[in-house]
């Protein structure tokens, strides 16, 4: 067991460096899976094995360390993508079965780490247990939004932007919720946990995608770098900040 809380304060910055790793989840998962050919099952297994290195980094530390959290975000994003793309498409499961399993598996662990430690707060992660759920939870969490978002966009009709516009909008509502109701801010939380991976998929989407079918045909390898570039910057900016003394 540990005292020191191993997880960031949930803040706008915390929002953007997720929205960019959940973006470079989805250039990143299709770079190895589709430029450069590995499949959707090879690429998985990659993924889960960077995973599993920096979570047991992550959970035998004994402090939070920023890039060590965000290079576990990035894990759970890209392996994501990658397992949701091997269900959907190789297993042939489709989005909405692929979508309504995860959900559930999401809501399982969720009830299961509240059945056993009271709480799904992700406020305060100081025990081992809780770790291990919320790392779970975020794991299945990344890979419902991938489905999400790829259902959103490539089955409802409405395209790489339009499903960046719904799922942007409603995490406008999820923040004036947060603001303004006496919803449960832990619910919030999560809700909003969840839907920034199919924005982040869509955005990651519009960057990478065909010209004809809605996307600028950048380059996914080097999106992905200057994606990983963006996280970095944001990093130090936000870790130097905590650091600067508060005025007196």
């Amino acid at each position: 067991m540990h005292a020191t809380n191993k997880v960031p304060q949930v803040t706008l910055a915390f929002w953007i460096i997720k929205i960019l790793a959940t973006t470079l989840g989805e250039t990143g998962g299709d770079a190895l899976s589709m430029s450069l050919h590995l499949g959707y099952a090879e690429s998985t297994l990659i993924f889960f094995g960077i995973f599993i290195v920096v979570l047991a980094a992550q959970v035998t530390s004994d402090k939070y360390h920023p890039a060590l959290y965000w290079a576990v975000i990035v894990a759970t994003t890209t392996a994501g993508t990658t397992l949701s793309d091997y269900l959907d498409r190789t297993l042939g499961l489709g989005y909405p079965k692929a979508s309504l399993i995860l959900f559930a598996t999401v809501l399982l662990v969720l009830a299961a780490w509240r059945f056993t430690l009271g709480s799904v707060s992700a406020n305060n992660i100081t025990s081992r247990k809780a770790e291990a759920f919320y790392w779970v939870t975020i794991l299945f969490s990344n890979t419902l939004g991938t489905a999400l978002g790829d259902f959103l966009a490539d089955s409802s009709g409405l395209g790489y932007e339009g499903g960046a516009l719904v799922f942007g909008a409603a995490l406008g509502l999820i923040a004036l919720a947060y603001f303004y109701t006496q919803i449960s801010h832990t619910l919030l939380f999560w809700t909003a946990f969840i839907l920034t991976r199919p924005l982040g998929a869509t955005l990651g989407d519009i960057l990478t995608k065909p010209a004809s079918t809605g996307g600028l045909n950048l380059n996914r390898i080097s999106s992905s770098l200057i994606i990983a570039a963006c996280i970095v910057v944001a990093i130090l900016l936000t870790s130097q900040k905590s650091r600067e003394p508060s005025a007196a």
